[in-house]
């Protein structure tokens, strides 16, 4: 019985723990799914906040970017619009030009318009004179019939003296106008040119002897030269080709040769033979082979020198040697290479002012004067050397019409041309560019006083200023005021033609009446 209870309770008891368990994890897990559920709701309003904050943001940020993209859209816009006006601005100041420009030239057409219809009412008025000159010839025919009982070869004689005369007034009156059109339009652009090119080219002139000087450090060394029996200055001459000439001059031995190359060898040769001590025959052969290449080389850096600094490209081998070859040619004691340079340099600033072909230019005013790099060997004047040398060489047809051309040999039908011309007298023409011996300046200037006295009507003329203007006194009662103009623009002609002279020969021409009676 007891045991029964027992059991009993405590199945009761199990009963009532099982429950009680039961109850306890069932209100748990209610409070735990509650606590969730909070939680959860919690989460979602957290998420919900951001997510609105987050779209606020974006909101902001939306409207940041349309405020900023606004703002530079007007700042581009106002950019826009500026350049837009100032281009309008461009524009109407260039159609004011343009209308402006318009303007002028209607005016200048108004003027020509007007200027022709003066010329035209000139030339009906010159006609109608010419008319009453042609009613008044016929009238003094029949007066000259009927009253002087002239025959009518003798009335035609009279007229046509009379005729000649008024014709060589108005012919006179015609070169003066047209001289003084042509020399106010192109005597004043002509100097700019010159004168530009002349200021921008500036060149030393050395002038160049035919002979060489050698210094010696003592008389003793002049045997030394001569060696045994002449021998070894035998040799130097031979191999040099230049004459040695010791004389009383102390301490020095003169070169003596036509040929400025050859008596650069021998200088070059006699001076290391000098400074060598050793003169014998076989040591003066080696001097001036040694000597003869250095000089060849020298010719050769001399050549490429000017080439390149005239920025003359493409030009072959052979003509840059002759180019320095020129280096030892003279022309009245200037330097044919300096000279050459000096061309090129005023024909290229001539040709840029005048909008020629400036390297054109240059390239012609370097060759024109080639063929005096050869020797007398070569027959023919230096133009036509120069000539065959730049067709050998396959130089362009304008630059050997510029070299054909520099001294007038044919006419100068380019632009090229006659820059080239003008180039060579500016630098020919040069204080101190060139030297003559007083025979040849004394002969030219003889020749210019005979042309000149040649003509009818000259009583005497003067050469004066080194040959550059001759002076010519008319006589009074053979040339007239009329004459005198017509005279002098001959005589220049006949200068142009017949005489060779640097520079421009002025004509001059003076013509006096005088009157002369005494008071007793």
């Amino acid at each position: 019985m007891g045991m029964g209870r027992i059991i009993l309770f405590a199945a009761g008891g199990l009963v009532i723990f099982a429950v009680l368990f039961a109850l306890i994890f069932f209100l748990g897990v209610h409070y735990r799914k509650k606590i969730a559920e909070a939680e959860l709701g919690s989460a979602e309003e957290e998420a919900k906040r951001i997510l609105s904050e987050a779209i606020k943001a974006a909101d902001s940020k939306k409207k940041e970017a349309a405020i900023e993209a606004k703002e530079e859209s007007y700042k581009m816009r106002q950019e826009t619009e500026k350049e837009l006006k100032d281009r309008r601005n461009e524009v109407q100041r260039m159609e004011r030009r343009i209308q402006q420009k318009d303007e002028n030239i209607d005016r200048k057409l108004e003027n020509i318009e007007k200027k022709e219809e003066l010329l035209q009412n000139r030339l009906k008025d010159a006609e109608e004179r010419l008319q009453e000159a042609e009613r008044i010839k016929q009238h003094q025919f029949e007066m000259l019939e009927q009253i002087s009982g002239y025959t009518v070869e003798q009335a035609k004689d009279y007229l046509l003296n009379n005729l000649e005369s008024e014709l060589t007034h108005e012919k006179a009156l015609k070169i003066k106008q047209y001289e003084q059109r042509f020399k106010e339009e192109a005597d004043q652009k002509a100097r700019d040119i010159i004168t530009l090119a002349i200021q921008r080219c500036a060149a030393d002139y050395v002038s160049e002897m035919t002979v060489s000087v050698v210094p010696l450090p003592n008389d003793e060394m002049k045997g030394r030269i001569i060696g045994r029996e002449g021998r070894n200055i035998r040799t130097i001459e031979t191999l040099t080709g230049c004459d040695l000439i010791i004389d009383d001059t102390p301490e020095a031995i003169t070169l003596s040769c036509h040929d400025p190359v050859k008596r650069e060898i021998a200088r070059l040769s006699l001076e290391r033979l000098i400074q060598d001590g050793r003169i014998h025959p076989a040591r003066v052969e080696e001097m001036v082979e040694k000597s003869t290449r250095e000089v060849e080389q020298k010719i050769k850096q001399d050549g490429e020198r000017a080439v390149l600094d005239l920025g003359i490209h493409g030009m072959h081998p052979e003509l840059v040697r002759l180019l320095g070859r020129m280096r030892y040619r003279t022309s009245y004691g200037q330097n044919v290479l300096v000279h050459s340079i000096e061309v090129a340099q005023l024909a290229g600033m001539m040709a840029a002012e005048v909008g020629a072909d400036e390297m054109l230019a240059r390239r012609a005013g370097l060759l024109h004067d080639i063929g005096k790099a050869m020797t007398h060997e070569v027959e023919g004047s230096h133009v036509a050397i120069g000539v065959e040398i730049a067709k050998k060489y396959k130089e362009s047809p304008e630059v050997i019409h510029a070299i054909e051309a520099h001294h007038g040999d044919v006419e100068a039908k380019t632009v090229v041309a006659c820059l080239v011309q003008a180039a060579d007298a500016i630098s020919a023409a040069r204080p101190g560019a060139r030297r003559e011996n007083l025979e040849n300046y004394i002969k030219r200037l003889e020749k210019l006083e005979n042309l000149v006295s040649s003509f009818d009507g000259v009583e005497k003329c003067y050469a004066i200023q080194a040959g550059r203007e001759v002076r010519i006194l008319l006589k009074p009662e053979v040339v007239s005021d009329d004459q005198m103009t017509i005279l002098a623009r001959e005589i220049a002609q006949r200068i142009e033609a017949e005489l060779e002279y640097p520079g421009q020969v002025k004509v001059n021409c003076i013509r006096e009446s005088r009157a002369i009676d005494y008071a007793k």
